[in-house]
């Protein structure tokens, strides 16, 4: 798989909706943010919880395309998807990584830059992706993974991580010809 096509997919989907779309926003509402009236060093609290959130956010979404890339054999866009289902690392406590390290950017910059609009656009990419992850996305996993993700689907939940990992019993398989792209 080509570095181009994983970049690609990196500066389209989550490129655009932490980066681009939030630095929109910033530039055009500038004027209307929270005034928190804490006084110094109180005012750092919201600097340093919108780094943390920003950087476990970066983590997560990391862990997932190296997950993607090396374990199976795809990228995160949906256009160029993995060929084995991924059920490794952070895949073991939650189906949805890589949207909620988004979420949690989202979040981080919101509380970073005291923006109410920040805010509503993390609600709205939300909202997006919980309707758009079970109504699309997991009827194409079902399509290409089978009874596998169905049993992944069963034991891992979509948002909330589960305390401790779970451990497949199904054996991975690859996606084949009879098993078409969603």
């Amino acid at each position: 798989m080509s570095s181009w096509k994983h970049i690609r997919a990196i500066l389209i989907l989550p490129g655009m909706a932490t980066i681009i779309i939030p630095a929109t926003i910033i530039i055009f509402t500038s004027q209307s943010r929270i005034e928190r009236g804490l006084s110094p060093p109180y005012n750092l609290i919201f600097v340093l919880l919108g780094m943390v959130s920003i950087g476990l956010g970066l983590l997560l979404m990391i862990n997932t395309i190296f997950l993607f890339a090396s374990r199976g054999n795809g990228t995160l866009a949906p256009w160029n998807p993995t060929h084995k289902l991924v059920v490794q690392g952070i895949y073991r406590y939650v189906r949805n990584p890589m949207i909620s390290g988004a979420l949690a950017i989202l979040l981080g910059e919101a509380v970073l830059f005291g923006s109410l609009f920040l805010f509503y656009w993390c609600l709205l990419f939300f909202l997006g992706n919980a309707i758009y992850i079970p109504l699309f996305e997991e009827r194409g996993l079902v399509d290409r993974f089978g009874s596998d993700y169905l049993t992944y689907k069963q034991n891992v939940p979509r948002w909330i991580p589960r305390l401790r990992p779970w451990t497949p019993t199904f054996v991975e398989h690859s996606r084949t010809a009879t098993n078409s792209e969603s």
